[in-house]
């Protein structure tokens, strides 16, 4: 096997010589470099620790000081109003509004070093969700790009869509839930970067969600949601009142005719990318098991409750759902739709009273639940915000931004539950000891799931480049 992951003695472009010379020779035998590199894209360690990632992402930063990093000695102005309570790991700090999530401690570790440079909401989205920065001024954009890095799940479904009948799946193997990163924001309704597939291309981008809001000022993450607004409809493919399989199936049949009229069109690149999404936007949308694993329907009454009825608690359910129903790699937002949430800029109002404990809810529900029905040993959970929150607060406890230390759970996949890595200072404003970066989150997730960090792809300029670059898995969080 040709091994292209960075030894030393490497050509300007990561890649040895010796591994170049050997490329250009099996070129002679009919097999060029780009196809030895989508060869060597399919080869993955033995033995993944993970069948799935559930990424659960709370957008705008919640503080470590109200959740797991808690400094209850630090001089008032820092410490904040809560407390900590008794949990079942021996010093972890655990807020008091994380009842549920105190007592099943034992199942999930707490990462309270994560950290970064990266100061702004859009920027460390992308950082977070990719293992990437993302090439763009802080400050200067918020909306997703064709050139941003691919999301660690865009490059999750790239591999299963190359696997033999990949892209007749009626399953995705990425998902978002409920929403896009942003669509309910009352700013504009911008879009956030992070999620997508980037310039790896739009067939990689996940299966995503819409659900909507009542209102500009409504946010139904943490509000009760009533059934009606829980259908959690495929966004971009709603058939629509009236439009039934048969007739969808019938459009399609259409549309292929139109296809087989100009076939000579194939060799352009671009229409043969638009031809296989719209092949595999026909699978998922006519998928039965798609619809089945987005119907909350079929689930008991008292899971649903269990949960939480609000919009974060039911998503953190569909991700079950989706993970069990064979979906790799499922993101769910708990997204700050009101303009505010998890961004504490003025007080910690809403995070006392509905954050935190739907939060709490919600997750500790799934933990337990996958834990029940045998799927934490195989689902890596991982839950944490895109930075943290200043040490010094406002009178009334808000926070400004800071990227410096902030807190992550990690559960399932062999981690080491009841436990807590890394040291933070006495302030919750530096990391001590083991650092946590978002590269190496993602090699993190990537060694998990059994795909090797170094693993190349090929660039839009045709170049092969690593998925992560500067990151190295945390083993010491795996048992």
């Amino acid at each position: 096997m040709f091994r292209i992951d960075g030894y030393p003695q490497a050509a300007c472009d990561g890649i040895p010589r010796r591994t170049l010379l050997e490329a250009a020779g099996a070129g002679l035998f009919g097999m060029s470099l780009p196809g030895l590199l989508a060869a060597e894209a399919q080869a993955q360690p033995a033995a993944p620790r993970a069948r799935a990632v559930i990424f659960v992402f709370l957008f705008g930063g919640p503080s470590q000081l109200e959740t797991f990093d808690l400094k209850p000695e630090a001089p008032e102005r820092i410490r904040g109003p809560f407390r900590p309570i008794s949990a079942r790991t021996p010093g972890l700090r655990i807020s008091e509004h994380l009842p549920r999530l105190a007592a099943i401690s034992e199942r999930f570790c707490v990462v309270r070093t994560m950290t970064h440079p990266y100061n702004d909401h859009s920027g460390a989205a992308h950082y977070l969700q990719t293992g990437r920065i993302w090439h763009v001024p802080i400050g200067g954009g918020f909306n997703p790009t064709p050139k941003d890095w691919p999301a660690m799940g865009a490059v999750v479904e790239y591999q299963a869509q190359q696997q033999p009948g990949g892209m007749e799946r009626d399953l995705p193997a990425y998902a978002v839930v409920p929403n896009s990163l942003g669509r309910l924001q009352e700013a504009g309704q911008y879009l956030r970067p992070g999620e997508h597939a980037g310039w790896l291309g739009r067939r990689y981008n996940p299966l995503t969600t819409a659900v909507d809001k009542k209102d500009l000022n409504d946010n139904p993450y943490w509000r009760p949601c009533r059934d009606a607004e829980l259908t959690f409809p495929i966004e971009g493919l709603a058939t629509g009142e009236g439009l039934r399989l048969d007739r969808t199936l019938r459009r399609a049949s259409l549309l292929d005719q139109f296809d087989a009229q100009r076939r000579a069109l194939d060799q352009v690149a671009r229409v043969r990318e638009f031809d296989q999404f719209r092949r595999r936007a026909l699978a998922l949308v006519t998928s039965e098991a798609t619809r089945r694993a987005l119907d909350l329907r079929r689930e008991p009454a008292q899971v649903r409750d269990q949960y939480g009825r609000h919009l974060f608690g039911q998503s953190a359910l569909v991700a079950r759902r989706l993970v069990e129903a064979g979906v790799r790699f499922v993101t769910v937002h708990y997204d700050s739709c009101d303009g505010y949430g998890w961004d504490s800029h003025l007080h910690s109002d809403d995070v006392k009273q509905h954050l935190l404990p739907t939060f709490d809810q919600g997750l500790s529900a799934l933990l337990s639940d996958l834990n029940a029905r045998g799927l934490l040993e195989e689902t890596l959970v991982v839950a944490l915000g895109e930075m943290g929150r200043t040490p010094q607060a406002t009178p009334r406890w808000g926070r400004g931004h800071w990227s410096m230390l902030f807190p992550a759970v990690l559960a399932g996949a062999g981690i080491r539950g009841g436990t807590v890595y890394g040291t933070s200072d006495k302030d919750a404003a530096h990391v001590v000891d083991h650092p946590v970066s978002p590269e190496s989150l993602a090699a993190t997730i990537y060694h998990a799931l059994g795909i090797a960090p170094d693993l190349r792809v090929i660039d839009p300029l045709g170049r092969p480049v690593p998925i992560v670059e500067g990151g190295k898995p945390v083993l010491d969080l795996f048992g």
